[in-house]
C-alpha cells in the first residue's frame, strides 16, 4: 500500500516541477538565451522537483510486487 502512496507523491512531484520548468520555456522566446535558461532552471528550487519526483516514482516501481 505504502508503494502506491509513495508512487502517487512522486507522480504529483514530477508533474509539479514539470510544469514549471515548462513555463520557465516561455522565457527563451523573449529573449534569453538556452545557456541563461538552464543557468535559471539551476538556480531554482521548484525545477529540482521533476527529478526528485522522477526518482521517487521510479523507487515506488521498483518496491512494487507484480
Amino acid at each position: 500500500m505504502w508503494q502506491w502512496v509513495l508512487m502517487l507523491v512522486g507522480f504529483g512531484f514530477s508533474v509539479a516541477g514539470g510544469t514549471v520548468t515548462i513555463t520557465y520555456l516561455n522565457l527563451v522566446p523573449a529573449g534569453l538565451s538556452w545557456l541563461e535558461f538552464l543557468i535559471l532552471i539551476q538556480s531554482r528550487p521548484e525545477c529540482y522537483l521533476f527529478p526528485i519526483g522522477l526518482a521517487i516514482s521510479l523507487l515506488a516501481l521498483i518496491f512494487m510486487k507484480e
